[in-house]
């Protein structure tokens, strides 16, 4: 499947500032603590769980892609090349609950709402995926994972006469929980909160995961040596990731309830697939937006869209300030004040990048790199901003060049440009 246009992304002049960091350090969720991300040289890879397309694009939605939009622009300026990948799942229980809701075909809603969330995503200059894949495009995926799995007996059928669904042995895999760093107890839980099946009959153990559903009525089902039937969601992302990025990449991103049971069980279908090894190098995760005292949630109907605000007239570059004015792994919660505050922000960038002259660019973006390489903080990167902002309309500076080159900065590295 095609993903959205790629904005241009400017190229910085190389810094020669001795102190400042050639790397990106991220708070890692497995190590609780920064750690540096992506390789010294060559290639990072990246993969972010993608939306299941029935309500797109909320807030926060756009809080997570931006956040891991960020630290693609931070590799790149850092001269690596990235491998990012992104699904789509366009098939699964919340879209087809939505389309029965509603009286529309499944298929219908899925490419209205997909269409839709990549002309958000190319509104607010999210640099695309290199890969863009959907579950239904990628169902051969999914099949030979659980061929794989069956032969080292990490895949079973459950015990249920009428629907003998394909599970995952969750546990049997080594390192299992090291993510979420959860007990038993709170595992199940959350699983049960959270999609899961803990309590189904038939399995062997309650944590075990569903690779392969088998056919229901009235329900799209693929045919497979597993059964006619259609994929689980934790192995999809799974098989698409090592797919494209190999057995083992350098980050596996998405919002912080993710962490289990998605990203946990996805690490362990891929160390099951890699015979142990790691799936992930580091898990990065994004903390939750809130609307009306509550996290911003599709299932709770609190949202505000973005494509909403851009029908009201509101520009996706301020947008953007908005949610970037935010650090990734702070929970936070929407106010409509925060456009007021972004639109003043960029009404006044807008001017000095207009200026004649302004204070030498270098520090600037040398301040803005320090930012961001340490832990994406884009609440830092906005203050230095500011502060140059309000030293050109001042009338300081001499420098003619430096509005110009400021600009092309906050363009390469926040992904924030006007006109």
């Amino acid at each position: 499947m095609d993903a959205w246009p790629p904005a241009p992304v400017p190229i910085l002049p190389p810094s020669h500032d001795p102190d400042l960091d050639g790397r990106a350090h991220v708070f890692d969720t497995v190590t609780r603590g920064l750690r540096i991300v992506g390789p010294e040289q060559g290639t990072a890879g990246l993969y972010v769980c993608g939306i299941t397309p029935y309500d797109a694009t909320h807030l926060g939605h756009a809080f997570t892609y931006l956040t891991f939009d960020l630290l693609h622009r931070v590799w790149l300026d850092l001269g690596l090349a990235v491998d990012y990948v992104q699904n789509i799942t366009d098939v699964d229980d919340p879209l087809l609950e939505r389309a029965a809701e509603t009286g529309q075909d499944w298929e219908e809603l899925a490419a209205e709402q997909i269409e839709l969330f990549r002309t958000d995503m190319a509104a607010l200059r999210v640099l695309p995926p290199r890969h863009y894949m959907a579950a239904t495009e990628t169902l051969h995926l999914v099949i030979d994972t659980i061929t794989d799995l069956r032969s080292k007996d990490l895949a079973y059928q459950v015990a249920d006469d009428e629907y003998p669904d394909w599970y995952f042995r969750s546990a049997s895999v080594e390192h299992f929980g090291v993510i979420s760093q959860l007990t038993r107890e709170q595992m199940i839980a959350i699983f049960a909160e959270r999609g899961g099946d803990p309590e189904r009959l038939g399995k062997d153990d309650a944590l075990d995961s569903l690779l392969w559903r088998l056919a229901r009525a009235d329900e799209p089902a693929w045919d497979s040596p597993h059964g006619r039937g259609r994929p689980g969601w934790h192995v999809e992302c799974t098989s698409i990731a090592q797919r494209y990025l190999g057995e083992t990449f350098s980050v596996q991103g998405g919002g912080r309830d993710l962490i289990f049971p998605h990203h946990e069980m996805c690490a362990a279908v891929g160390r099951g697939v890699a015979n142990g090894a790691r799936f992930a190098h580091s898990y990065v995760h994004v903390g939750m937006v809130g609307l009306d005292g509550e996290k911003m949630s599709k299932s709770r109907g609190n949202l505000e869209l973005v494509s909403r605000l851009r029908q009201q007239g509101v520009d996706a570059s301020v947008i953007r300030l908005a949610l970037l004015a935010h650090h990734y792994r702070n929970d936070w919660e929407w106010f409509a004040t925060d456009i007021d505050s972004a639109q003043r922000r960029a009404d006044a960038w807008r001017s000095a990048f207009a200026s004649s002259h302004g204070t030498p660019a270098a520090p600037i973006i040398d301040n803005l790199r320090r930012a961001l390489r340490h832990d994406l903080d884009a609440p830092r990167a906005l203050a230095e901003v500011d502060e140059w902002t309000s030293a050109a309309l001042a009338g300081d500076g001499t420098d003619p060049d430096a509005p110009r080159q400021v600009a092309a900065a906050v363009d390469a590295l926040l992904g924030v440009r006007f006109g």
